[in-house]
């Protein structure tokens, strides 16, 4: 691991308007975190890891406070550049998958690479690689409605790779997989992060899934506890 931390958060609020009423999700965050590192955010449902884990990559701005992203602002950055970033720097791996149903396998991972004006045929050869690498190699024309839970999450994993990210953001990776399946992401995700020295970022409400990472931070009420 890198000393140099990739992301930093400086004093990040979010808060949401619903109607009349005013909703503080994140009250004041501040954390680093180091290339390489694999990080585990606990904490029950609504207690604003999900919110905060789309401020670290990206996918939303804070109302108050910084994230720096190895040495840029995001608040800073236009719309398009953060775009490019997110894009090519950060991989998403969300609870839900977010396959499109109507693209194979092989056509929903090489989606990112085609957005970064990846040629077809290394897009092709990058995702045809990552999904025998994640177990997938004879699935590849499959739709997302031809494969299990499990197989779903793999392209997802396969998908937030192919651009090669410096920073993987995986929210409840395993939320809908049981707890054998789970488990299995879980270890290939590991396993994935140590052969591509990225930085892994994973959101859980499972104390088991969380003990796997070296550094667990607990997200309360908005706030991180002690020591983060």
């Amino acid at each position: 691991m890198n000393d140099a931390p990739i992301l930093i958060a400086q004093n990040v609020r979010k808060t949401y308007i619903m109607g009349e009423r005013k909703l503080e999700v994140l009250r004041g965050v501040s954390l680093s975190v180091h290339r390489g590192e694999f990080l585990a955010l606990r904490g029950a449902s609504g207690a604003g890891k999900s919110t905060l884990l789309h401020l670290l990559g990206g996918l939303d701005l804070p109302n108050d406070g910084d994230i720096i992203f190895d040495d840029q602002n995001l608040r800073l950055l236009s719309s398009s550049k953060l775009t490019a970033l997110r894009n090519r720097r950060v991989g998403f791996i969300f609870q839900a998958y977010h396959l499109l149903p109507e693209l194979s396998a092989i056509e929903n991972v090489m989606l990112p690479a085609r957005m970064s004006r990846v040629s077809v045929d290394k897009a092709a050869t990058d995702g045809r690689r990552l999904l025998e690498r994640v177990g997938l190699g004879q699935r590849m024309e499959h739709r997302p409605y031809e494969l299990s839970g499990g197989e779903q999450q793999r392209v997802a994993i396969a998908r937030a790779l192919i651009n090669e990210p410096d920073l993987v953001i995986a929210d409840e990776p395993t939320g809908n997989l049981d707890s054998h399946t789970g488990d299995e992401i879980i270890q290939l995700l590991c396993a994935l992060r140590t052969e591509r020295q990225a930085t892994l970022i994973m959101a859980t409400h499972d104390a088991t899934i969380a003990a796997r990472a070296p550094r667990v931070i607990q997200v309360v009420d908005g706030q991180l506890a002690a020591g983060a």
